[in-house]
């Protein structure tokens, strides 16, 4: 059996990193990360050439970036003056965007991931406060001295958990979802919308690549368990969708295009809708619990 490429969950923050620096190298880039390649590093290039389809990644990286750079520019618009990044893996926003020097912005990651960013990034200037703050978000004891810090000090408050939600189990997510709900100060929270089929395409085309990483997020219905835990979706970008919109379309080879072509002649318009929106990322909104 091959080697896997992914030897931890925290491996796949070199993964995206690696996908960032490319989309930097773009005459149309989305984004611009010029610290993307440094934290990927060479690891970032070793994960990426062992993996399938890496146009199809480096599309969804790009397209999910630019999605989830906008839901922050919006909440800072409307008052949020901290942002909570949970697993935060190697984002550099604190430095690539344009932020305010008031926001507040707190990322929490395993030791060994905070110790690596740390290091590679001491000679960078954030725009914003940063802080970081190692711990394990399994260990909800940690979490909880993390989250009643956070309460204290923030007025109105957005979380960030990119690729963090889909490595959870339900029951791990419904307790994350309910301790941040907790949190009074939180406004927003975003977070990854995958479709049940994006589960079996993994296991079908990663095969053992992602045996050490694979998605566990997988409620009957995903609008529902949010709800349930007291969030409202108050905004869905799906990344088909958006890539139309800022006219970056889907990557697919030329006999796809040709197959995707002819199936939609037969195609009711609701399935093909479905089949456009296969992933995205949520703008949640705390509400009461459903």
């Amino acid at each position: 059996m091959a080697e896997a490429s992914i030897e931890n969950v925290s491996d796949t923050a070199f993964w995206i990193a690696h996908y960032r620096a490319v989309e930097t190298e773009r005459t149309d880039a989305l984004f611009h990360d010029s610290l993307a390649g440094l934290l990927a590093g060479e690891r970032g290039k070793e994960i990426a050439r062992g993996m399938p389809r890496p146009a199809m990644t480096a599309w969804t990286v790009a397209i999910r970036t630019h999605i989830i750079d906008e839901y922050i520019r919006f909440a800072v618009a409307q008052g949020a003056d901290t942002v909570l990044n949970l697993g935060a893996g190697l984002d550099t926003r604190p430095y690539r965007m344009e932020l305010p020097a008031s926001l507040l912005w707190i990322e929490a990651d395993y030791a060994a991931m905070i110790e690596f960013k740390e290091q590679r990034l001491s000679g960078q200037t954030p725009h914003c406060q940063l802080e970081r703050v190692k711990l394990d978000l399994s260990n909800r004891s940690e979490r909880e001295e993390l989250f009643s810090k956070a309460k204290t000090r923030a007025k109105k408050l957005l979380i960030l958990t990119e690729g963090l939600v889909p490595y959870l189990t339900v029951e791990q997510a419904g307790s994350l979802a309910d301790d941040l709900h907790g949190l009074e100060p939180a406004c927003y929270w975003i977070s990854d919308y995958f479709v049940p089929a994006i589960f079996k395409y993994r296991r079908r085309m990663m095969k053992d690549k992602m045996k050490n990483a694979p998605f566990r997020f997988n409620p009957p219905d995903w609008f529902a368990f949010f709800e349930t835990h007291g969030w409202r979706c108050k905004e869905m970008r799906y990344l088909a969708e958006e890539g139309k919109r800022v006219k970056r379309p889907i990557q697919l080879s030329l006999f796809l295009k040709a197959l995707v072509g002819i199936r939609g002649l037969f195609t009711p318009a609701e399935r093909r809708q479905a089949f456009r929106r296969f992933a995205g990322y949520a703008l949640l909104e705390r509400a009461s619990k459903a």
